[in-house]
Parts: C-alpha cells; structure tokens; sequence
C-alpha cells in the first residue's frame, strides 16, 4: 500500500500522483505492477498495488554484484516487454532503475513506480521535462531537447551494463561530472562480455536519440530482434512459461524475507494528516479505482453499487440515447431525449473501472439549485457504468467559443 499526505504533497508531485493513477489504472501487463484499489480520505492518497515478495532487483544485485548473461537476457527481455506495452500506449517510463523493478514469488519481474511516466506521448511528439535519476537519464533528457520512447531504450541500456558488470557506465564524482560523462564520455566496454552483449549495449547507447535501437517504427520489436535475444521465445515469456533464473525462498504468502528489516521491524500506524488546501482536494476528485479484475472476482456484482440512489434498470427504458456531444478522460456525454415528455437532455456516462464518480454526484445533488451549475436530473447505475442525466445546455463549452474567436 502507498500512502501519501497531501498537504505535504508540491504541486508538481500532485501532478504526478495523480498521473501515476492514471496510468496504472489502465494497464494491465504480466510485467507491471498492478493497481488493485485507489482511495483517499481527506488527507491522505491511498494505492493497492500487488504485494511482491521477491523484494527489488537492486537488492539482489547489490548481493550478487553482478549477473550472469544468461540472467541479464531473461529480465532484459521481461523489462523490453514492458516497455514496448507501456509505449504502445504512448506512455514514456523515465525512471527505469533497479530499485523500480521487483520480483514476484516465482522470479518474474514486475516494473513498479510510474511517478515521473508522461502519458501521451507518441513517434512525431517530445517531451521536455528534466526527470529521473540522473545516472540512467538518455542524453536527450540531461541536454532538454526533448526526448520521446527512445530515452526508455537508453536507460534498459544502463541497466543491462550495470548487471553484466557490477557498475555504471557513466558515473562522475558529482551529478554535473555525471551528466558530463552522460554527454560526452567515450563508453569503456569490457572485453569479458559477449560479442552479441558488446553489440545490444552499443545499439542502445547511441547519444542520437534517432540512431538508438528502438527507436524506429517498430519500437522494442527492434531489440527483441536482436541476436542477445536469439535464445528467447517471446512469445512463451509472455505466457510467463519460461522459468526466471532465480526464485525467492519466500515459504509464506506475507513474508518479508526480501525487505529491509530497518522497515519491517517497526510497528504499522496510520499518522495523522492535516487536510489539504481546497485546490488540492480539487485536483483528486475522482481519484478513487476499483480494478475490473476485482470486480469481476465477486460473486455478485450487481450488488456492488456505486451510487445508493441511483436506478439500477437500463437508461435506454427511460430516455433515447443520440449522438455524442462531448468526451472526457473517463467519460463521454451524448444528446438524449426522455420518452415520455420528448425532452432533451444531456447524459453523462462514466466508467466504473476508471473513476468513482460519487463525489460529482454528490456535488450536483447539493449545489444543482444554483442558477450558474449544471442541474442534475437522473441517475442510472449497471455493472460497468454510471449514467449522469444533467440538463441539456445548447450553447456548447466556453472554450470552443473562445477558440473559434481567436481563430477569426
């Protein structure tokens, strides 16, 4: 469980937090952690995330020091089946680093904290923020030149160098010597790797984004097809049918073999939490997340409902549904008509599985008297979905005005 205050949350990590929900509520890979629930109360954030009992790969490698190449090519391929998913998505990862990536009780890793991933992001598009733990950053983020999914493939480079050799590639004596190094030193290859490690690890450093293996059309289709790779079925991988090279001796479904005692040894308690400012309790409305994966485990899913007052038989009895008016990130609004009074309303539907929308629809309930806030009329509840029936404004939304003035 990871819980965060918000009071003590900067505006920026806000952000983040928030955008961290959203990527990981609508992600579901064998290799990514996976969000169960999200929650909050008037303090404090709250994320149920799959409980991984093999620890971080950092802890085994600080161990081991460094792997052999047979184990660096199985989490490698793991970790580029991740990316390759996560990019699919228009998702840049930006934190890719040992402590980041966990195991689960069979070995398998799992790539967890997407705090500083960037959503939208695709072929033509860059972004431009300076992100990231500074030794695995892509040249192209140090320099803010704007960087897209190929920074992902420099930091797998990194990390690939780190577990075949026990280092860093590029590691100064402070953060500016570092980025320096990053820039511009000349890459010391160890003779003992293999000839196919010695060639991935030169595709991967390229300082030209453009030139790196990955970043042409076919993403991490290109690493998978490089000669590293030649002994792994991808496809078995992905089924998880290939046994990983280590498997945690954890015995018990809670145990903590693979964490610090620093931390297991104290006593759980939940702090107290000062309430946030009201721009910051604004900003996690609808924060809340059910997984579908959850909901689909009950037995008895209609009685798992959402809004207590809301009717439970189809919308469709009531109102004829038109055409769309309008869309959100986790909801569409379309033109509909009451049958029987031949009125014209606007509805609302939201996903279950994306947001909780009782919060909105407590607002609406409350403050709907108001002559300047959108009037709520109806409510309609199914397994999947929550149908906001509001009054239909024809004027449209002031940003499309103030767009077609701007264009004239």
């Amino acid at each position: 469980m990871k819980v965060l205050k918000k009071a003590t949350l900067k505006v920026r990590d806000r952000l983040r937090t928030k955008m961290e929900r959203n990527i990981l509520a609508h992600i579901s890979h064998p290799f990514i952690v996976k969000l169960h629930y999200a929650f909050q109360t008037e303090g404090k954030l709250y994320l149920i995330l799959d409980f991984l009992r093999g620890g971080d790969l950092f802890t085994r490698l600080s161990k081991e020091v460094m792997f052999t190449e047979e184990d660096v090519k199985f989490y490698l391929a793991e970790l580029t089946l991740a990316l390759e998913h996560l990019h699919s998505l228009g998702i840049v990862y930006r934190d890719l680093k040992p402590e980041n990536i966990l195991l689960d009780a069979d070995g398998h890793i799992k790539v967890t904290d997407f705090g500083l991933s960037k959503e939208s992001i695709d072929s033509e598009k860059k972004t431009y923020s300076f992100c990231g733990t500074i030794e695995y950053m892509a040249p192209e983020v140090i320099n803010r030149r704007g960087h897209s999914c190929a920074a992902d493939f420099w930091s797998l480079g990194v990390l690939m160098f780190e577990m075949l050799t026990g280092h860093l590639p590029f590691q100064g004596h402070d953060r500016k010597d570092t980025m320096t190094q990053i820039l511009k030193a000349k890459l010391t290859m160890p003779h003992f790797l293999s000839p196919d490690a010695q060639s991935l690890l030169r595709a991967l450093f390229k300082r030209n984004a453009a030139n790196r293996l990955g970043a042409g059309p076919d993403g991490g289709k290109e690493i998978r097809r490089h000669s590293f790779f030649a002994s792994i079925n991808f496809d078995r991988l992905l089924r998880k049918e290939i046994s990983p090279p280590f498997k945690p001796a954890v015995t018990t479904i809670d145990s903590t073999l693979y964490f610090d005692p620093e931390f297991t040894k104290r006593t759980p308690k939940d702090s107290p939490a000062v309430p946030p400012s009201a721009t910051a309790h604004e900003l996690f409305r609808g924060f809340s997340f059910v997984s579908p994966s959850v909901v689909d485990d009950k037995k008895d899913v209609k009685k798992m409902r959402t809004i207590p007052t809301a009717k439970t038989h189809s919308i469709t009895d009531d109102y004829i549904l038109e055409e769309e008016i309008g869309t959100g990130t986790f909801s569409v609004v379309r033109r509909c008509i009451m049958k029987t009074t031949k009125r014209e309303f606007a509805v609302k539907i939201i996903k279950k599985s994306a947001c909780d929308p009782s919060e909105e629809v407590d607002i609406l309930l409350r403050h709907g008297h108001h002559p300047h806030i959108v009037k709520l009329f109806d409510v309609y509840e199914d397994e999947a979905h929550v149908n906001l029936v509001l009054e239909y404004c024809r004027g449209g939304e002031m940003l499309d005005r103030y767009g077609m003035r701007l264009a004239n």
